[in-house]
């Protein structure tokens, strides 16, 4: 393994001065995909590493091995729940955004039934990530119905429209907060207030905005987190339920008590601990975070200006998660665009998690673009990590490619 592979930092320092970019062919590209994943905080990574060895033991075990596990797992509860406005009670682990999801939606619905609840809708926003869609929908087997919200332009939800969906037959309503393929932020206040007025549960998926910006959970019934959307290592996630929630869910995968239940098997260690160590260094982070990511965003916008590169930018100018770009350059296709950036940044074509599929991104049809857009559009985000340097390699990089794109489709002009 090279200095480069073993020491991620000193690419990272070198990157952020400028040093060997051009002279270093084999210099790691700029990462610039933090809504698929955001890189480990050191901080995070430095708090998980006695767990994984010195310091191993299962949190469930008697002993003082597992005695000294189980403080570490609830001090990390207690980081993310001070984190979201909530007590550490109302958290509970999970294997990830993905799974908490599925939790929330299936096993709160499942529960409501359970208890005599005769409501069989259910309403998500046209914008869900996919956990939310796949969820609700295989619902429908049981006998429940959903409804879409739809959303404007900018990808925020139409409240009239909300308005007119939600009925006395309304069991959950589902809306993300935060936008994973082009950061449009949600009306949560205004979205409560109308849930809340129908006697609907109200489950928000907070994977994109919880580390990023402030964020208050105790206004919802249930609000999915995930780990690595903030800094914190891949492989787990946590569901807040609130303990005013009219139900608590049913567990949707079976085997032992952990998690009071609802997430049976046993909780990995250092990476509860990392994914405390995340939020408890977010809380003290969040707002130079919001400066600093939204500061790149614009500057990389700007310099996209200055070299004259045509382009569209969607989602509102400031209902925007700060960091976050979603931008079409109509006429070039995404894919060999992200291609002939490849070596200078890592950038992504709507959601990663549709990625290798042919369908466009249910997203960006449902605000409305054209086929030439969908097919234009690219993905990249700002975070913590990055310098303007980045910003600015980015517009370069992309400039560079869209016109040999277009030199080699004959449109000459930028």
């Amino acid at each position: 393994m090279s200095t480069a592979e073993s020491n991620p930092s000193d690419v990272d320092t070198a990157r952020s001065t400028g040093a060997g970019q051009d002279s270093q062919p084999a210099a790691r590209p700029v990462y610039l995909d933090g809504h698929a994943t955001t890189p480990l905080a050191p901080e995070a990574l430095a708090a998980m590493a006695p767990w994984w060895h010195h310091q191993a033991g299962n949190p469930n075990s008697p002993h003082r091995h597992g005695q000294f596990a189980d403080a570490a797992v609830e001090r990390a509860r207690r980081q993310i729940a001070e984190l979201i406005g909530a007590t550490p009670g109302e958290i509970y682990f999970t294997s990830g955004a993905t799974e908490a999801n599925n939790l929330a939606l299936v096993g709160a619905v499942l529960a409501a039934r359970a208890q005599g609840d005769v409501r069989t809708q259910l309403v998500v926003s046209e914008i869900e990530h996919k956990s939310v869609l796949h969820a609700a929908y295989s619902l429908e087997r049981q006998g429940f119905t959903v409804a879409t919200a739809a959303v404007t332009a900018d990808g925020v939800v139409d409240l009239d429209r909300l308005s007119r969906l939600i009925s006395q037959e309304t069991l959950l309503v589902s809306v993300m907060a935060a936008n994973n393929e082009i950061g449009a932020l949600q009306p949560l206040t205004a979205i409560a207030e109308i849930v809340r007025t129908n006697g609907s549960l109200l489950h928000v998926d907070a994977a994109q905005i919880v580390g990023k910006l402030p964020f208050d959970a105790s206004v919802f019934d249930y609000v999915s987190l995930s780990s690595h959307k903030m800094y914190g290592p891949m492989g787990i996630g946590a569901l807040y339920v609130s303990g005013a929630a009219a139900y608590r869910p049913q567990p949707i995968l079976h085997g032992g008590d952990q998690e009071g239940g609802l997430g049976p098997g046993t909780i990995a260690t250092p990476l509860a601990v990392g994914f405390g160590a995340a939020a408890a260094l977010a809380a003290i982070e969040l707002q130079n975070d919001a400066r600093w990511t939204g500061a790149l965003a614009e500057r990389f916008e700007e310099a996209l200006r200055e070299r004259q590169v045509r382009f569209t930018r969607h989602g509102a100018a400031t209902a925007r998660l700060p960091g976050s770009v979603s931008v079409a350059f109509e006429g070039i296709d995404a894919t060999e665009l992200i291609a002939g950036v490849s070596a200078r940044i890592s950038i992504s074509e709507g959601s990663a998690c549709q990625s290798g599929q042919i369908t466009p991104s249910h997203v960006l049809r449902a605000i409305g673009l054209s086929d030439s857009l969908l097919r234009s559009t690219v993905r990249l985000y700002f975070g913590r990590y990055n310098s303007e340097n980045d910003a600015v390699l980015a517009a370069e990089a992309i400039a560079s490619a869209v016109a040999k794109l277009r030199l080699r489709t004959g449109d000459r002009l930028q």
